[in-house]
């Protein structure tokens, strides 16, 4: 059952003192207590709280915190080493982040831009709070319209014979300079090797229709069904295809009157959306992940 406590207002900064915990672990009595009495120990102030047990009696138990804390750069060391006694006890996977850390895209994209412009204008307008530190092709199509908002843009060809080869060259120019992936539509299988190195922070978006259609022209392959709803599915990349923890999805009635043109239009206008919101999501740490699916605190 989920619970929330919260002063923070959507939209409000984040200040430099400001950090996020998240937690997971077998559900019993006394958790929040626990680490909310901690946190009140070592002088953290908590601003919000989410909590979600997927059954009281044995099953898991998830938080995320967000809490401000004074002298940020010493206290939060501190702070995280003496939180392993409150994780023994109770058998906590937990990570914290510091708020004022914006996460680091490297953005992938083939020949289609929607999702990648998506997430340029929310950058830019301050509604995405991360820092893009690339974007890479397997075209040069879209190197002025990502150059032009001060943007590094990196060409690296694949084809079936050149396909190892262009991996280590991604993971090279990566290098350390990203925290995140995004797939952005971008049209090639990401081998086990990259997904290893990037687990759970790799996340790509893809149509969703009823009844699914695989393979190619999946817009025509629904209009010749006559399907009445399609959709989007933003979720991370594992080595199973498409098969990842599900982050956000959306879908959107259509009917006999929309041909394959505007179920496109309409599909691409759900996949910008539904990306858009799994990135900004993953930005803020509002996700936990527990085997094949996801928990997200997003208010």
């Amino acid at each position: 059952m989920p619970h929330s406590y919260q002063s923070l207002q959507p939209g409000d900064a984040p200040s430099s003192g400001r950090a996020r915990m998240l937690i997971s672990c077998p559900d019993r009595p006394g958790i929040v207590a626990a680490v909310s009495q901690f946190l009140y120990e070592h002088g953290a102030n908590i601003v919000q709280s989410d909590q979600y047990t997927m059954n009281p009696e044995g099953g898991m138990f998830f938080i995320r915190f967000e809490f401000d804390l004074a002298d940020m750069d010493a206290q939060l060391p501190v702070l995280q080493e003496d939180f392993g006694r409150v994780a023994d006890r109770f058998e906590m996977k937990w990570h914290t982040f510091r708020a004022s850390r914006k996460k680091r895209l490297a953005i992938f994209v083939s020949k289609e831009d929607h999702c990648l412009l998506e997430l340029l204008w929310q950058w830019q307008a301050g509604d995405l709070d991360v820092e893009i530190a690339m974007v890479i092709s397997n075209h040069d199509d879209m190197r002025g319209l990502v150059e032009s908002f001060g943007i590094p843009y990196h060409h690296i060809p694949v084809t079936p014979d050149t396909k190892a080869e262009a991996e280590r060259k991604q993971l090279e120019t990566i290098g350390r300079s990203a925290d995140l992936i995004v797939l952005a539509r971008y049209m090639q299988i990401v081998s086990p090797k990259v997904i290893e190195q990037f687990p759970n922070r790799i996340i790509n978006i893809h149509h969703s229709f009823l009844p699914a259609f695989v393979g190619g022209k999946p817009y025509a392959q629904a209009y010749n069904r006559g399907v009445k709803i399609i959709g989007a599915t933003a979720h991370y990349v594992t080595e199973e295809l498409d098969g990842g923890p599900i982050i956000e999805q959306d879908v959107q009635r259509v009917s006999h009157r929309d041909d394959v043109p505007s179920l496109k239009r309409i599909g691409r206008t759900i996949e910008r959306v539904v990306l858009a919101r799994a990135v900004k999501w993953h930005a803020e740490d509002r996700i936990l992940v527990h085997q094949n699916k996801t928990v997200v605190f997003h208010g």
